[in-house]
């Protein structure tokens, strides 16, 4: 994804992630993570102590210890005060993920995994959809961006974590996990065969003269991809260029810079950074902007998020391109990625992120110049309106 760029007390959330179990990037990898730049910066958390009072937790331990009925597990007790501190926090997108979360984490962002193929996000205490990836098990099962997640192998998913989501989601290649989702107030079951995902995370076609540029997730190899891909459109003489971000979940903050540079003249603002509404930092492009003067259409729906939204806003409000689609998902906060000396990660949210012109996304959404809407009938027909609509803009 996600939303980079850029598990709790038994686990609690961050929306990237679930092209793991299903699908990430978080978020990803959700949506709007930064590289790991670990900073002293000042916050309104400064006046706190340096060190917590752990006396009241070390007494539960000792009764726990001595009373408990059941086998302990020194080092899941341990993940569990971590992952409780940082649940705390009360925001839905920092987490504390161990060794292994921090692996699976890696690995999702980088696009191989076995799983469904789709991001997962959490609104109040429900597992949400964010994106179904094209092409894989939980598209072709029909899974759709906001679906509610209600129950896993017939366990409920109710204030559950990402993480835990994903761990019980995800599996060996071959194998079924069995959903139950709620849609617009029904229940639906699914039962999803898993499969292994390998994806570059950008893709090229020529349409009628017109380049289309797919990016999924926004992870290590994208910036790289597209500006091949860029080059090669470019050497095609194409009319105009759709860069197409429905489904995707975000991922890399750097990323998002980098493939928005393809457009933007070096110094333009690609976004800023907030932290209690004053700006920490802006984002500018970073030069040679291969697909510069290019007509161009961004293709935006519900799953797109975090630095999907940084694109999309970033060419639109610098006048760039036009966007076509429906409404995306509203995911502005930013997360830093902090490396543990246990081998874990602490993924934390750190500002909240603006358009060129000040829109804040966060839980608004992007809104499309022109909404054009992807039907159930439209996929099984074999149809793409939304496609449709933007080469004949170009045109």
């Amino acid at each position: 994804m996600t939303g980079k760029t850029n598990t709790k007390f038994i686990r609690n959330l961050i929306i990237l992630i679930l092209i793991f179990a299903a699908g990430v990037l978080v978020g990803g990898k959700n949506p709007g993570i930064l590289d790991n730049l670990d900073s002293n910066r000042t916050t309104q958390n400064s006046s706190l102590p340096n060190r917590l009072d752990y006396s009241g937790v070390e007494e539960v331990y000792s009764k726990l210890r001595a009373n408990f009925d059941g086998q302990l597990d020194q080092k899941k007790l341990e993940d569990g005060l971590k992952q409780g501190l940082v649940n705390a926090a009360g925001d839905p997108y920092t987490e504390y993920l161990n060794a292994q979360d921090t692996k699976d984490f890696n690995d999702e962002l980088n696009g191989t995994f076995e799983g469904i193929g789709a991001e997962l996000g959490k609104k109040d205490q429900s597992i949400v959809i964010v994106s179904p990836i094209a092409g894989f098990p939980a598209a072709k099962a029909g899974l759709k961006p906001k679906d509610v997640i209600s129950d896993i192998n017939g366990q409920s998913a109710f204030d559950i974590s990402i993480s835990e989501a994903v761990q019980k989601i995800r599996g060996p290649k071959g194998s079924k996990v069995k959903l139950g989702v709620i849609r617009d107030g029904k229940k639906l079951e699914f039962s999803i065969t898993r499969a292994k995902i390998t994806v570059p995370s950008v893709s090229e076609k020529v349409v009628g003269g017109v380049g289309v540029i797919k990016i999924i997730r926004f992870g290590d190899d994208t910036v790289n991809l597209a500006r091949k891909y860029a080059n090669d459109l470019n050497s095609k003489h194409v009319k105009g260029v759709v860069l197409d971000l429905r489904g995707n979940p975000g991922g890399l903050l750097d990323a998002a810079v980098g493939v928005s540079s393809l457009w933007l003249d070096k110094g333009d603002t690609v976004l800023q950074e907030k932290r209690g509404g004053i700006v920490e930092k802006t984002y500018f492009a970073e030069g040679n902007p291969v697909l510069g003067g290019i007509p161009t259409v961004v293709l935006i729906d519900a799953g797109s998020a975090s630095a999907s939204e940084i694109t999309a806003g970033a060419l639109h409000d610098n006048g760039v391109a036009t966007l076509i689609g429906t409404k995306s998902y509203g995911k502005g906060s930013v997360q830093e990625v902090l490396n543990l000396d246990d081998g874990g990660e602490l993924k934390v949210t750190v500002a909240r992120w603006y358009t060129p012109k000040g829109r804040n996304i966060d839980k608004e959404g992007i809104k499309p110049d022109k909404t054009v809407k992807f039907t159930q009938a439209d996929s099984k027909a074999g149809r793409d309106p939304q496609q449709d609509a933007a080469i004949q803009n170009l045109k």
